[in-house]
């Protein structure tokens, strides 16, 4: 008879081998399912310095929200690690850019407020809430290298992790700029994540002008931000207008007219040469390609971001979106090892193109799905509604507070509803389908019409919609468009 220490590494090695999610549907099928998950934790516990059941590589929002849906299905105790770079839990990263940048007067949010899953409405995930599921923790220990074969990960501290499925949830780094311009002068800041946010405060603590660079999601949020502090502020980007890749030229002006409202100064169409320091080193403005300089002692670069691959180019990188590409099910095309959330290349099934979503919406949604999938017998192909949305100038005492929600695809013509005061809504129509919708300001009942609108691109009269002399109008003929839809 084989010695206990053979029969445990024949137990490590079939569960390595072994499809985990037929294994595991097995041992809950059972009315003897509890010997059999006690012999799979007796096995993990014997190699407690080497083998995981299942790994998650980071510790952002899909990560939290991952671990979440293993504690749901009863396979986290004992079973689940999550190595991590980050000296904290999974957190909402969205905060890093709105309320955690609020003045101390003005409520800013902190840790553990926004730890997962409190974003969606769930449980606050603190370090106590990982610990109480059995969810092993490695923190400030980030991985940098995978052996497939063996199914090994080493960490920074040069920790040896043996998995049986691997989830990859790496998220993104900030774009900076090279070291050559400036990119990493004292005063000059990129965010990701908390250590970034808190180093920022301390610059907007001390500053008088500030200068954002990039007019997406980064530079509008942190920019709004600024506001808050009474500082100096102006935003650069190269671009017509601002967040180019979703707002039309007539929305943009609306938003830039706000900013403008508030104080900021915006320069478009500019394109940067260096940032030059001053006597002490430290930032002390942008050069413009022009050879004009913008004075400034505080400079946030909101670029965009790359997906965080590296050390797992091996899995599969796609070319076109960037990222790891995967399928319906975030399988990658090794065997054991999915990857969700901001680094994945998916196919987006509603509008058949392979994508790669930075939102913490489908960080999500994906993570869910993504376990569901791996723990059960579930098949179905991932299909995911595209949703975008910011919150600005919402610290209090603003005389404003904003709040908008994209759904769809903004493709097609545009049709632009509203005065912007107190609301606006801009439809994407293409080839006589409502393919999108974006509403500021709107009502909760408003909002939730939006994801069944984008989703059921109902056909819709133009000219009607175009005589539209209100927001409300504007919904309600396209919730009559969706009712004439259901009725067909």
């Amino acid at each position: 008879m084989p010695s206990p220490s053979v029969r445990r590494l024949t137990m490590a090695a079939i569960s390595n081998s072994l499809s985990l999610k037929h294994s595991f549907s097995l041992s809950r099928a059972s009315p003897s399912s509890s010997s059999i998950k006690f012999k799979f934790r007796r096995c993990y516990a014997a190699f407690a310095n080497e083998n995981r059941e299942y790994v998650i590589v980071g510790g952002g929002n899909a990560a939290g929200y991952a671990a979440r849906t293993f504690v749901e299905h009863g396979m986290a105790d004992g079973r689940l690690c999550i190595v991590t770079k980050e000296p904290y839990a999974p957190y909402e990263r969205p905060a890093l850019t709105k309320a955690y940048l609020f003045p101390p007067d003005k409520k800013p949010a902190r840790l553990p407020g926004f730890h997962t899953c409190v974003g969606s409405g769930g449980e606050r995930q603190t370090p106590g809430w990982y610990k109480e599921n059995g969810i092993e923790m490695l923190y400030e220990d980030p991985v940098k290298d995978i052996d497939i074969e063996k199914h090994t990960l080493t960490t920074s501290s040069g920790k040896l992790l043996k998995y049986g499925s691997l989830v990859i949830a790496t998220g993104c780094t900030a774009s900076r700029f090279p070291e050559k311009i400036g990119g990493n002068l004292p005063g000059v800041h990129y965010i990701r994540d908390v250590g970034d946010a808190d180093a920022l405060i301390l610059s907007l603590e001390k500053a008088k002008k500030v200068v954002v660079v990039g007019g997406g999601y980064i530079g509008m949020e942190v920019a709004a931000a600024a506001v808050g502090w009474k500082l100096d502020t102006t935003i650069i980007f190269p671009e017509d207008h601002l967040l180019q890749r979703l707002f039309t030229p007539s929305l943009a002006r609306r938003y830039e007219e706000l900013y403008q409202k508030n104080g900021v100064k915006i320069l478009k169409g500019a394109s940067i040469k260096n940032l030059e320091a001053g006597s002490n080193g430290h930032v002390a403005a942008v050069k413009l390609g022009d050879g004009s300089l913008v004075e400034a002692d505080t400079v946030i670069i909101g670029i965009g971001a790359k997906p965080a691959v590296t050390p797992f180019e091996r899995v599969g990188l796609n070319t076109e979106v960037g990222g790891i590409q995967v399928d319906g099910q975030f399988r990658t095309s090794t065997p054991g090892i999915f990857a969700v959330g901001d680094v994945a290349a998916f196919p987006l099934k509603i509008y058949n193109r392979i994508s790669r979503v930075e939102h913490v919406d489908h960080a999500r949604r994906s993570a869910q799905h993504c376990v569901k999938a791996l723990l059960s017998a579930q098949t179905h192909t991932y299909d995911y509604l595209p949703y975008f949305y910011s919150r600005i100038f919402e610290y209090e005492g603003s005389p404003r507070k904003v709040w908008w929600q994209f759904f769809g695809d903004n493709v097609g013509e545009t049709v632009e509803i509203g005065n912007f005061d107190p609301k606006i809504s801009t439809f994407w129509i293409e080839s006589g389908k409502l393919k999108g919708v974006l509403l500021e300001s709107g009502s909760p009942e408003e909002f939730q019409l939006l994801p069944k609108l984008a989703r059921s691109q109902p056909l819709i009269d133009k000219a009607k919609l175009q005589n539209a002399t209100s927001v409300e109008e504007a919904l309600e003929i396209a919730r009559e468009s969706l009712q004439g839809e259901a009725a067909v």
